[in-house]
């Protein structure tokens, strides 16, 4: 089982930046990735974002273009999401994820573990 623990949400407006924090804990020695998803109200849950645990490598929804960038410090088993440039359409509920299995490629909201989301508001 692998325990993940998001903060840093907010309410910030439009053109702000907010950073937001994932601290796994439990058997974390074997994720492979972690990643970002986001969910608006009434919206299905998106990807946003992904890093593989051991290599770094990451990868970003097209949505993004640019305006985000996430990290990890493997020593903290935390993951980063800096995201910048905000926009109205932002605003959701981002949830933390964690997988073992290599998730790079997928892109897609497919994990094996979850947090409990944080809120980002974005305002015009």
């Amino acid at each position: 089982q692998v325990q993940l623990v998001e903060s840093g949400g907010g309410s910030v407006q439009a053109g702000g930046s907010l950073r937001l924090s994932c601290a796994a804990s439990g058997r974390t020695f074997s994720v492979n990735a972690m990643g970002w998803c986001r969910q608006a109200p009434g919206k299905e849950r998106e990807f946003v974002s992904v890093i593989s645990w051991n290599g770094g490598h990451s990868a970003f929804a097209d949505f993004v273009e640019g305006r985000f960038t996430i990290s990890k410090d493997n020593a903290k088993n935390s993951v980063f999401l800096q995201m910048s440039s905000l926009k109205p359409e932002d605003t959701a509920t981002y949830y933390c994820a964690a997988d073992y299995r290599d998730r790079l490629v997928t892109r897609r909201c497919d994990y094996g573990y979850w947090g409990q989301g944080t809120q980002v508001t974005v305002s015009s």
